[in-house]
């Protein structure tokens, strides 16, 4: 019987996490982040998928294992790569509780501690997340690759992807790491006051960046002249590059700001007013 009874616990004894699972967790998750998404669950199915080969090592037993995949099924979004924090977390607290469970412990990280932690950081990480890599990063490596563009350069239109995806990939296997390493700690370097002012810092490079996209690749200038008697001629163009270089690329884009921060991000209806307005303007002469 005491035979047994070892053979037993050491056929539910949970393995060892490595770091190769860890990896492992976040590679599955950056590669499916929104393939299964449904509305009920969102990405939770992403999620349980990532953590899926980690739940096999430490839940031996069927009922614990089917215990471990419903936790984390329930509904869950979070931003890509900011997310690796919440998959090492998630690993971190599993691995505590299927060692409580086998110890025969009082369990401490109960079902909704561990949803609780998934759900209160999943929503800080994605306005995070989205400031930086959205708001910012993508737009930096937009504009590093659009002068090939404008060449007819290929590697402009394949640049920004391929470097996007990669920066996203580094960033997020950082973060998994650290997650899992730190535990719940990791949630407060990613919210601390010092990731607030590289967030600061980034979003007023990426006006930078914007403001130097509209300055070289907006084009927009008049046509209108006025025969002003004796030979003069009032040239509007000219005056507005003497007066204000730029400013009506820089009206065009500040309208379109306003138009969206109002309207929302209708693009499309955005491009069909533009389209119309800009034809009239230049049909009179104006533009």
């Amino acid at each position: 019987m005491e035979q047994v009874r070892v053979q037993n616990e050491v056929n539910t004894r949970p393995s060892e996490i490595t770091k190769k699972d860890v990896y492992t967790a976040w590679i599955r998750w950056w590669f499916c982040n929104t393939i299964p998404q449904s509305v009920e669950r969102f990405l939770a199915p992403a999620l349980t998928w990532a953590l899926v080969p980690i739940l096999r090592k430490l839940y031996k037993d069927d009922e614990q294992l089917k215990a471990a995949l419903k936790r984390q099924l329930l509904f869950f979004n979070t931003q890509l790569s900011f997310g690796g924090i919440i998959i090492g977390l998630m690993a971190s607290m599993e691995k505590e509780r299927a060692r409580q469970e086998f110890e025969g412990e009082e369990i401490t990280m109960t079902d909704d501690l561990i949803y609780n932690s998934k759900a209160g950081l999943m929503g800080a990480l994605a306005g995070v997340g989205d400031a930086i890599d959205s708001g910012t990063i993508q737009f930096i490596l937009i504009s590093i690759f659009l002068p090939f563009t404008m060449e007819g350069n290929p590697i402009g239109a394949l640049g920004p992807f391929l470097a996007f995806a990669g920066y996203q990939f580094a960033v997020g296997f950082w973060f998994t790491k650290l997650g899992f390493e730190m535990g719940d700690k990791a949630a407060s370097v990613v919210s601390g006051p010092m990731m607030t002012s590289a967030i600061e810092m980034l979003s007023i490079l990426g006006l930078f960046m914007m403001g130097i996209l509209g300055g070289n690749f907006v084009r927009v200038s008049s046509t209108l002249e006025i025969n002003m008697g004796n030979d003069n001629v009032f040239n509007l163009q000219q005056t507005l590059d003497r007066v204000l270089p730029g400013f009506l690329p820089l009206a065009l884009i500040m309208g379109l700001y306003f138009y969206f921060n109002k309207k929302g991000m209708k693009i499309t209806t955005a491009m069909g007013f533009l389209a119309v307005a800009l034809g009239i303007l230049a049909f009179i002469g104006i533009l």
